[in-house]
């Protein structure tokens, strides 16, 4: 079956890095219609980083020139590399991935692996 499991969460201060991971089993790997989203306590999921169907990479503007998302396809591993943390970056954050490979209007993406906290404390 589907598993997608990501680790690298944690606390850290206001300005520092964190290194999600997400290894994915049970489906043909692509390195394309995968990413990274989060929420927050009291808000809406919010798409951070998206690998699409064109392998271009698709970031939130609250993120971008801070976080690269980017995948190992030899170790089926997605990453998002999170630099100067903010304490609104405080999230739990998701991978998923389409398993169908997207289509012509895109990528829908229909499994979600458990989540990893990350605490930004400022």
């Amino acid at each position: 079956q589907v598993q997608l499991t990501e680790s690298g969460g944690g606390s850290v201060q206001a300005g520092g890095s964190l290194r999600l991971s997400c290894a994915a089993s049970g489906f043909t790997y692509r390195s394309y219609c995968m990413g990274w989203f989060r929420q927050a306590p009291g808000k809406d999921r919010e798409a951070v980083a998206t690998i699409d169907t064109d392998f271009s990479r698709t970031y939130a503007d609250s993120v971008k020139g801070r976080f690269t998302i980017s995948e190992d396809s030899s170790k089926r591993t997605l990453y998002l590399q999170m630099n100067n943390l903010k304490p609104e970056d405080t999230a739990m954050y998701f991978c998923a991935v389409d398993t169908s490979g997207g289509s012509t209007y895109g990528c829908s993406h229909n499994y979600w692996g458990q989540g990893t906290q990350v605490t930004v404390s400022s």
